[in-house]
């Protein structure tokens, strides 16, 4: 099958995009609106820039309803600051419950009954829920395509600090299996990437 994109209606675009880069790791975010209303939302465009400066990054694309910004993509423009909370197993139920396109003022915490935690270094609070924490101070935001349904935002932030929870933190090193974080297949569809692993020394 032989695909030229520049003919793709953008849901379709999406299909292919989300078939073929998996599984993949799912930035639960959390911030705060200009009033200090709290925003909670998964987003699996999501992964590691650099260790030095130490940047993340992730990608909310526009509303498919009808185009807006989402509430997240907001809300860091606004306060330049925001929490990757990583997802584990034991509260995957109600990250998708967050997924639901409530209106701005609804707090998905509430929502969701998951639990807000004080931040170090950021007002965004933390989901206690979540063993790995990362507080990031806005870089930088780049849009592409515009206004529309199907289009995004690339969204940089500098990891100014990281909560582990001390039972995974080893000698430096966060212990993956006993994070065993949840990731995103195609469709509804998740997994847990560590159920089957191998070794390969890297040349």
């Amino acid at each position: 099958m032989e695909i030229k994109t520049d003919s793709l209606e953008w849901r379709d675009a999406y299909k292919l995009l989300q078939g073929s880069i998996l599984p993949r790791p799912i930035a639960f975010v959390s911030s705060l609106d200009e009033n200090g209303n709290a925003n909670l939302a998964p987003f699996s465009f999501f992964t590691a820039i650099s260790a030095d400066p130490m940047m993340v990054c992730f990608s909310p694309m526009r509303r498919g309803t009808d185009g807006a910004k989402k509430d997240t993509l907001k809300n860091i423009e606004t306060t330049k600051q925001f929490v990757i909370n990583i997802v584990g197993e034991e509260f995957v139920g109600q990250m998708n419950e967050c997924a639901t396109e409530f209106a701005s003022e609804v707090d998905e915490f509430e929502a969701s009954g998951l639990t807000k935690e004080k931040s170090a270094a950021v007002k965004a609070p933390r989901v206690k829920e979540s063993q790995v924490h990362l507080e990031c101070e806005l870089d930088q935001v780049l849009h592409f395509g515009g206004d529309h349904a199907g289009a995004g935002s690339l969204v940089i932030g500098k990891v100014i600090h990281v909560h582990v929870n001390d039972d995974l933190y080893e000698s430096g090193r966060i212990n993956s299996e006993k994070l065993n974080p949840v990731g995103r297949l195609a469709g509804a569809t998740y997994t847990l990437p560590l159920a089957k692993t191998f070794e390969l020394q890297r040349k």
